[in-house]
Formats: C-alpha cells, sequence, structure tokens
C-alpha cells in the first residue's frame, strides 16, 4: 500500500473519531440524556472532548478541503448549544422572579405574623387578605395564634416555630439556589462549546450546503447582493451566518451572564473562556 493511502485511512479514522467526539458532547448538553455535564470547571474529559474538536477544526492542514461532514456536525452542536443556553436563560429569569416572589411572601408573612402574636385589632383582616397567597396550614396557623389566649403553651410556641420556619426557607430560597447553580454549571458548558467552537469554525469555509441554508434564510435582497458578489460567496466561511455567532459572542451568552451576575446569582465570569474578537 502507498503513503499516501496510509494517509488517507488514517484520516477517514481521524474524521470519525471527531464525528465521534461531537456526538459525546452534544449528548453531554442534552437536557434528555441520562448523563449530563455537572460543573464544568471539574470535567476534564468535557474540556478534553471540546478542545480535541477546536483544535482539529483550527490545525486542519487544508481547509478548502475541510470535511463537510465534520462542518456540518461541529456547526449543528454551536447551534444547539446556543439554543440550551437561551432555554437555561429563561429557566433562569422565571427563578429569579419565584425568588422575588418568595422574599415579598416572607416580609409579608413576617408582618402579618407580629399582628397575629401583638393581637392587633386589624389582624384577621390581614390574614384574610392573604388567604389566597399561602397553603391553609400557613392561614390555620396563623389565626390559631391570633385566636390565643395564652402564649406559653405547646401549640402557641410550636406554631409561632412551624410560621418561623417558613419565613426562613422563603428568604433563604435554597431549593432555587441549588436549581441556579445547576443551570449555572450546565451554562458554563454551553458557553464554553459556543464560543470555541464556533471561533474556531470561523477559520474554515462553509462547505456548499452550509452556504445554501444561509441563503435560503436571508432576505431577498440581501439574497440579489450575495448572488452578484461570487467572490463574497467563494469566501464564505461561519461569518456567513452572523446571527448564530452573534448570538454566542454578544447576545444571548455574554450579556446574559454579565445580567446574572448582576443580580447576585453566583456565577463565575473568570471561568468563562475568551471568545476572540471579529477582525474586520
Amino acid at each position: 500500500m502507498s503513503k499516501s493511502g496510509i494517509v488517507n485511512v488514517r484520516m477517514v479514522i481521524t474524521e470519525e473519531k471527531m464525528l465521534s467526539n461531537i456526538d459525546k458532547v452534544k449528548k453531554a448538553i442534552n437536557p434528555n440524556s441520562k448523563k449530563q455535564i455537572v460543573q464544568l470547571e471539574e470535567d476534564t474529559y468535557f474540556k478534553d472532548l471540546v478542545e480535541s474538536i477546536k483544535t482539529y477544526l483550527i490545525e486542519y492542514p487544508k481547509k478548502k478541503n475541510f470535511p463537510s461532514s465534520i462542518y456540518k456536525a461541529a456547526y449543528d452542536l454551536v447551534e444547539f448549544a446556543t439554543n440550551q443556553f437561551e432555554e437555561n436563560t429563561k429557566n433562569i429569569e422565571g427563578l429569579i422572579r419565584q425568588r422575588e416572589q418568595n422574599i415579598a411572601l416572607a416580609g409579608e408573612l413576617k408582618e402579618i405574623l407580629q399582628l397575629s402574636e401583638n393581637k392587633d385589632k386589624d389582624w384577621k383582616n390581614k390574614v384574610k387578605e392573604v388567604e389566597n397567597k399561602y397553603p391553609k396550614d400557613i392561614i390555620e396557623t396563623l389565626i390559631t395564634i391570633g385566636k390565643s389566649k395564652d402564649n406559653s403553651t405547646q401549640e402557641y410556641q410550636d406554631a409561632v416555630k412551624l410560621l418561623n420556619a417558613r419565613i426562613s426557607n422563603l428568604e433563604s430560597n435554597l431549593h432555587i439556589e441549588i436549581d441556579m447553580e445547576r443551570i449555572e454549571d450546565k451554562s458554563k458548558a454551553l458557553s464554553y462549546i459556543g464560543i470555541e467552537i464556533a471561533d474556531a469554525l470561523k477559520t474554515i469555509p462553509a462547505p456548499a450546503e452550509i452556504q445554501e441554508e444561509t441563503l435560503a434564510e436571508t432576505p431577498i435582497e440581501e439574497q440579489k447582493q450575495t448572488v452578484e458578489d461570487q467572490e463574497y460567496v467563494q469566501d464564505t466561511t461561519f461569518e456567513v451566518k452572523p446571527s448564530l455567532w452573534q448570538r454566542i459572542k454578544n447576545s444571548k451568552l455574554i450579556r446574559t451572564i454579565r445580567y446574572i451576575t448582576k443580580i447576585k446569582i453566583v456565577v463565575d465570569y473568570s471561568a468563562l473562556p475568551e471568545g476572540k474578537e471579529d477582525k474586520k
């Protein structure tokens, strides 16, 4: 067998390995997968997979002959990661609203508890006003405290203890914080993929099928201009679909991470990979 034949065989194996690595990464971030990534910093296997894909994209010797199957798979991976990140963003926003509501409920419950303990003349009306805001057992406990004539009884002490525990739980939002940390770790992994692999893809001319898909999604006016400019089409790379790249780099990843940081969700922004600036 000739040396060139051996090289071709090795190249096929390498391509198959890269496709396998891309598939493993995609499974690791799939919300329906049983084995999802948990913590990016501690998952060296996951980071090594992403690094292997990035290295392959950057160091491939003849970019014009880059395997279209790998380009398409890597492109799909970036798009999948971007969509998953956007879904995470929605989930975090929902948790933020829930946390704010819980804190407000905690404050209101604390105020009504004090009114009930002090037998304030308006305590009954206040309890009635919040009947639809709290579970039935909380309302009944407030009534028990308000009607009690002896604050030293075990029943009274247990009632106060129960409500203080509920107030503490609403203020701490422990389950929400746990969910936020879980989503945060997934988002770090998604941003790692989105930025690193998308940036590497920009160095490779897009295969014809990707160019055609992009052209089909481009407004008619822009299509005419693109068709007229054949040189532009030939030089098309990952930047031909800027909406995806910008979603990764600006609108949905970095901005959202910064937004999350501002609202005091524990996000280690320094742990996110730096995306290279566009060269214009």
